[in-house]
C-alpha cells in the first residue's frame, strides 16, 4: 500500500549559487557527510547536490509534513547501492514520522528516483507499506 508520494524540481544553477555564496555552512546544514563526499567526487557537483536537495524535499512531502514539524534536512539522506540505484534513509524526527504512518504488521520502504537535465534536477519519492511475512508454523 502507498503511504505517501512526493516530488520536487530543483534548479541546478540556484543550488550552485547557494554553494558559492554559503559554502560549507549550506553543505553542513543540509547534507550528510556521505552525501557531501559523493557530491564532491562528481564532475557535476552542483547537479549532484541539486538532486539530493530535490530528494529531501520530495521525501518530506511524502511524509506528509514538508520541511516543518521538526524534520531536519539531515534526517533524510540519499546514498547509492553498488548498482548506482539511489536509496533514501531517514533518521530522527523523519524516522519517527515514518513509524507513525506505517500500519502495524508492515515495513515501510522508501523508493526514490533522481534525474537531471541542466538546469533542472528532479526527484520522486514513494513510501510503501509492505506486509511482513507471516511467521512459519
Amino acid at each position: 500500500m502507498i503511504l505517501g508520494i512526493g516530488s520536487d524540481l530543483a534548479n541546478i544553477d540556484r543550488i550552485a549559487g547557494t554553494l558559492d555564496r554559503f559554502g560549507d555552512r549550506f553543505r553542513n546544514r543540509v547534507f550528510t557527510d556521505i552525501e557531501q563526499l559523493k557530491a564532491e567526487k562528481r564532475a557535476d557537483v552542483a547537479g549532484t547536490y541539486a538532486k539530493r536537495w530535490a530528494a529531501k524535499e520530495a521525501c518530506s512531502k511524502a511524509l506528509g509534513t514538508g520541511l516543518r514539524m521538526g524534520i531536519s534536512w539531515r534526517d533524510m539522506a540519499v546514498s547509492n547501492l553498488p548498482t548506482g540505484q539511489p536509496v533514501m534513509a531517514v533518521t530522527g524526527w523523519a524516522a519517527q514520522r515514518l513509524a507513525e504512518m506505517t500500519p502495524p504488521g508492515h515495513d515501510a520502504i522508501i523508493h526514490v528516483t533522481l534525474t537531471d537535465d541542466h538546469p533542472w534536477a528532479q526527484a520522486f519519492v514513494v513510501i510503501e507499506a509492505r506486509p511482513r511475512p507471516a511467521p512459519a508454523s
